[in-house]
């Protein structure tokens, strides 16, 4: 009788044959991502080669895996396949294969950088500016002649896939679809100063600015100047948004100066946009699409403050815009700026 504790010579036999047949396993060779010129590399990750490495050392603590077993991705490997999805906007398996990465790892890198450049919001999106309040007032009246302005505000749509539960609704916007409805504010060089990305697509543009941490500091005056926002916000002694039916020269005046500082704004996230196609529809949940928006603000202000390439911007048609009621010393702090610096031409 056979000991159950040895093992049937032809099922040994058999395994045997299995483990000499099977195939090796194969790590496919990855490509040195930076070995491009900066033109392919802009064109791939939006940033140039230095660029690439400065985003590199500074998130490498938060990214760099512990060891190289298995062909694990390096730091660069990590940003620049993070990079590639927030410039193309395409799906995690188009960019797995083109970077010989399977679509798990791909989603981990992304998540990876998502939580690294979260973490440096505030060393990057600074309000008003990083430059000094008298430079960010003088800035916005050289463009427009309208004083006291720290800030142009506004509210855009980011599409994402919408939520699951009873909460679903709450994410359809105007258009009816899902969307994140994100909050910024920039300073006369496009650079975003504020950003609120986690409202539903349903909220409107005023109750999500009354209620930001922004909304709160300016009723607390901690910041000397105005804001300038478009009819979808009242007019109060904090923001300044156009008068609805001007019926007057210097009103007209007035709103022409405001609508050369609020297309700032604008302009903000037409280039955002164009340079993180991404933003203009995400492909996860909510809660994941608005880490990836704010990681996508501090990289445009990384882009910014190196003087990375601009995207050219399209021009865009205007959004439909809910007016609201005006409050009554907004009102009367604009008549008062329309009479100081617009009743002369």
């Amino acid at each position: 009788m056979a000991s159950p504790f040895i093992e049937n010579p032809v099922d040994l036999g058999a395994r045997i044959i299995r483990a000499a047949l099977r195939r090796e396993r194969l790590l496919r060779d990855r490509a040195d991502l930076l070995a491009f010129p900066d033109e392919i590399l802009y064109e791939r990750y939006r940033f140039s080669a230095e660029g690439i490495w400065y985003i590199c050392s500074l998130i490498e603590p938060n990214v760099r895996n512990a060891t190289r077993r298995s062909c694990a991705l390096t730091v660069g490997q990590t940003v620049c396949v993070a990079l590639r999805i927030f410039a193309t906007g395409t799906y995690l398996h188009s960019v797995g294969d083109a970077e010989n990465l399977s679509k798990n790892t791909a989603c981990c890198a992304i998540r990876k950088v998502v939580l690294a450049l979260t973490e440096k919001l505030n060393m990057f999106v600074v309000f008003p500016s990083h430059l000094s309040t008298m430079l960010v007032k003088e800035g916005f009246y050289k463009i427009s002649g309208f004083p006291m302005i720290i800030g142009a505000m506004d509210c855009t749509h980011v599409p994402v896939t919408g939520p699951l539960g009873e909460h679903e609704a709450d994410y359809v916007n105007r258009k009816s679809i899902h969307s994140i409805n994100v909050q910024m504010t920039c300073d006369h060089q496009l650079m975003v100063t504020s950003v609120e990305a986690r409202w539903p697509g349903s909220v409107h543009d005023s109750r999500i600015f009354r209620e930001s941490t922004l909304g709160h500091q300016l009723q607390q005056g901690l910041f000397d100047g105005l804001l300038v926002g478009d009819r979808g916000y009242p007019c109060t002694q904090h923001l300044m948004s156009p008068y609805p039916d001007p019926d007057t020269p210097p009103q007209s005046r007035f709103n022409a100066a405001l609508g050369k500082c609020r297309v700032r704004i604008e302009m903000t996230f037409g280039v955002i946009k164009c340079r993180f196609n991404c933003l203009r529809g995400l492909r996860v949940r909510p809660e994941r699409a608005c880490g990836i928006i704010t990681a996508c603000v501090v990289l445009h202000n990384i882009a910014m403050m190196r003087k990375e390439q601009t995207p050219h911007v399209p021009l865009a048609a205007a959004d439909t815009i809910d007016p609201v009621t005006d409050h009554p010393t907004g009102a009367a702090i604009r008549h008062a700026i329309t009479a100081q610096y617009f009743t002369r031409q």
